[in-house]
C-alpha cells in the first residue's frame, strides 16, 4: 500500500492553526494517493515548557478526532496522529487511528517525557491496535527509544506507526553542555527509526515536527530555551532501509512510500538488554530524571486543576 508521513512547522499550543495546517498537509498527501497518511506527535500543538499549553489539550473526541474522522472518511483512507487528550478525569497524549468506516483506535503514549510531564500523564495500554488490513503497533517519540516498547510490541505486529515532537539543545548554552552534543543528540533521532525497523523486522512510518521552538525551562525561570525540532519524518522498510525521508531543514511536507506488509522479517537486531536502546548521553539521563520529577509535580499541582475546571462539564 501506499503511506505517507507528515512533517509540520506547527506553532506552539495554537490548535487551530495546527489544526488548518494537518488538514491541508493530509488531504495533499491522500490527494497524491496514499491510503495512510501519518500526522506528527502532538499534531495540534507541538510541546514545550509554556503557560500557553494550557490552551492546547482537547476532549477526546473533540476537534481533533472530528478532524481524523473527516479526512479518513472524505478520502477513504487511513489517518492518524497524537494530540493532548483529556478523558477520564486526566490528560494523555492520545495517538488516535481513524478509519474510512468512522472507527477510532487509541494508544497512549506510556511516559511522557521530560517538561511532558507537566501536561499529561502516562497510558497503561499495549500500543497494538487491530485494523481490517494489519495489526498496526505505535510508538510516539521516546516510547522509540526505550526496549519497553520493542518487548511489548515485538512478534504482535505487522507495522509501526507513530510520529515525534523531539527537540534538541537550545541556542544559550547550558553549562555542562558542550557543543557536541547537539551532534550526538541528532544523530541518535536519525538511527532510531531504521533501528527499531530491524529490531521489530517490520516496516515504520514516522512522522515528525521540524518547527521553531520558543520555550521555558523547568527550574530554571527567566532562561530562554529558543531552539527547533530535529524533524527526520521517515518511512523504512522491515530491514531499516529508508525508503522516504525529510529532515530538518526539508521544513513542512510530506513523504511517501510503497510498503507491502505482507512481507514477513525476521529481526535483525535484538532488543538491547538496557531500558533505552540507543546509548545517551549523561546530560540527556540528568534532564530527563530532574523534568519527570519537576513534571509530575507540576502537571498534580498546576495542570490538572486547570484542566478540571476548563473540562468540568465532560467529567
Amino acid at each position: 500500500m501506499k503511506v505517507a508521513a507528515v512533517q509540520m512547522k506547527a506553532v506552539l499550543a495554537d490548535v487551530k492553526t495546527n489544526m488548518d495546517k494537518a488538514r491541508t498537509l493530509a488531504e495533499k498527501a491522500f490527494q497524491a494517493g496514499a491510503e495512510w497518511v501519518i500526522l506528527p506527535e502532538f499534531f495540534t500543538s507541538a510541546v514545550g515548557f509554556n503557560r500557553e499549553m494550557n490552551q492546547a489539550a482537547l476532549a477526546l473526541d473533540g476537534p481533533a478526532m472530528d478532524l481524523l474522522k473527516s479526512l479518513a472518511r472524505s478520502h477513504d483512507g487511513v489517518v492518524g496522529g497524537s494530540y493532548i487528550s483529556w478523558k477520564n478525569g486526566d490528560c494523555y497524549n492520545t495517538f488516535v487511528l481513524a478509519m474510512p468506516d468512522g472507527t477510532t483506535l487509541f494508544h497512549d503514549k506510556d511516559l511522557p517525557t521530560m517538561w511532558e510531564n507537566c501536561y499529561y500523564v502516562g497510558g497503561s495500554d499495549d500500543g497494538v491496535l487491530e485494523t481490517p488490513s494489519a495489526r498496526v503497533g505505535v510508538a510516539l517519540c521516546w516510547e522509540f527509544i526505550r526496549t519497553q516498547t520493542a518487548r511489548r510490541l515485538i512478534n504482535r505486529v505487522d507495522l509501526v506507526i507513530g510520529g515525534s515532537c523531539w527537540w534538541t539543545l537550545p541556542e544559550k548554552r547550558l553549562p555542562g553542555f558542550p557543543p557536541q552534543l547537539h551532534d550526538k543528540n541528532l544523530a541518535i533521532m536519525k538511527a532510531t527509526i531504521p533501528r527499531f525497523a530491524r529490531i521489530m523486522g517490520v516496516p515504520v512510518i514516522h512522522a515528525a515536527h521540524a518547527g521553531k521552538l520558543n520555550s521555558g525551562l523547568p527550574m530554571l525561570p527567566g532562561f530562554p530555551y529558543r531552539s527547533y525540532f530535529l524533524g527526520e519524518t521517515q518511512i523504512v522498510d522491515a530491514t531499516g532501509k529508508q525508503l522516504a525521508r525529510m529532515g530538518h531543514s526539508d521544513g513542512e511536507g510530506f513523504v511517501t512510500a510503497d510498503l507491502d506488509i505482507k512481507q514477513k522479517n525476521l529481526s535483525s537486531e535484538s532488543i538491547p538488554d538496557s531500558f533505552w536502546i540507543p546509548d545517551l548521553p549523561i546530560q540527556l539521563k540528568m534532564i530527563w530524571a530532574y523534568q519527570n520529577w519537576h513534571g509530575k509535580r507540576y502537571y498534580r499541582k498546576k495542570t490538572r486543576p486547570v484542566m478540571q475546571k476548563r473540562f468540568k462539564k465532560i467529567n
